[in-house]
């Protein structure tokens, strides 16, 4: 764990009181001593929601895990609980999928695929139905279908595009797939499968279904800690700029992609997520939730127990938590 760049005490404050009162106070602030705050705000909640069964290689995840790490932009790295716990990113890897999509065939997806909230479970049919095929946006399960279809196609190879990718911005060589994770999600995924076949009707799949409905699953299994995952998404909140200094994408699309995040990130509860923390946010069901401060940090939540809408329960009152004390956020 890093160390924070000045000594001085964050004091502990009330619901509604920001720390950051000055220009460049994010400087001075110990972050440590702000994610011990947020652990001990948020331990009555930790252990609350339901595990997602209907993938059953999560079920026997502990519901009382949580873990918080952050990762600023100058290279530090704090973290309390089970924040070096790998566990599986689920969903959260949409968000990588659709940045290595958007820098190799820049905007060509979104003829595809729609950027607006779903209002819909992220495993619906009859949206897809009524919309003809394109699904709403690259974060439910059909448009995160299309996305990695396109990958598939660019690369020959999503899945193994996607762990070197995070390998490398994570820091960590050890990241991988979990392939009892990857064997529940093929044998129990239906309901994917329907999705697929029916954009496949409609001539927005490219590659043969089962090949994309591999890379998918297998996408989706990737075990990874909080420190994993929010030293990865730092290239977000660098504006596109990637953990060797190269650029993946512009500023610009830095931008959009955080946009979608924070109206589509949390499948259909994005407004209450946007109203609570206030960032762009990538939740997954297996209870983690990536967080883009632009400019200053990247987090990642992690605790087992989803709300009614697959969003970690414990993990968005921490986030909602941390903005309250520091005042980050994009409002």
């Amino acid at each position: 764990m890093g160390k924070s760049d000045a000594g001085v005490k964050v004091p502990r404050v009330a619901a509604g009181h920001a720390i950051l009162r000055r220009r460049g106070a994010h400087r001075a602030m110990k972050y440590a001593d702000v994610l011990n705050d947020v652990l001990e705000a948020v331990r009555p909640v930790i252990g609350r929601g339901r595990i997602a069964t209907y993938i059953p290689a999560l079920a026997a995840v502990d519901p009382h895990r949580f873990g918080l790490a952050l990762a600023t932009v100058d290279g530090e790295v704090f973290g309390v609980g089970d924040c070096e716990v790998p566990f599986s990113i689920q969903s959260i890897s949409k968000v990588f999928t659709l940045s290595l999509v958007l820098a190799r065939d820049g905007e060509s997806v979104w003829r595809r695929v729609g950027r607006e909230p779903s209002g819909n479970p992220f495993n619906s049919l009859v949206q897809l139905e009524v919309e003809h095929g394109v699904p709403r946006n690259p974060f439910i399960n059909a448009g995160a279908l299309v996305v990695t279809d396109r990958l598939q196609a660019l690369t020959g190879n999503a899945r193994e595009t996607l762990r070197a990718f995070l390998r490398a911005e994570s820091g960590n060589p050890a990241v991988d797939f979990d392939t009892v994770v990857a064997a529940s999600e093929a044998e129990y995924g239906h309901r994917n499968a329907a999705l697929a076949h029916f954009m496949a009707s409609y001539g927005n799949i490219e590659n043969p279904v089962g090949s994309v409905l591999e890379a998918y699953f297998w996408q989706c299994s990737l075990a990874m800690s909080c420190t994993d995952l929010a030293r990865a998404g730092l290239f977000l909140a660098r504006h596109g700029l990637l953990a060797d200094g190269s650029r993946l994408f512009s500023r610009s699309e830095a931008k959009r992609v955080n946009a979608v995040m924070l109206t589509c990130g949390t499948y259909d509860a994005a407004g209450e997520f946007a109203y609570r923390v206030g960032l762009p946010g990538k939740s997954g069901v297996g209870g983690g939730i990536l967080a883009v401060v632009p400019g200053r940090c990247a987090l990642c939540a992690w605790s087992p127990g989803l709300d009614e809408k697959g969003n970690s329960v414990a993990g968005v009152a921490a986030l909602d938590h941390f903005t309250t004390l520091t005042g980050l956020s994009v409002f």
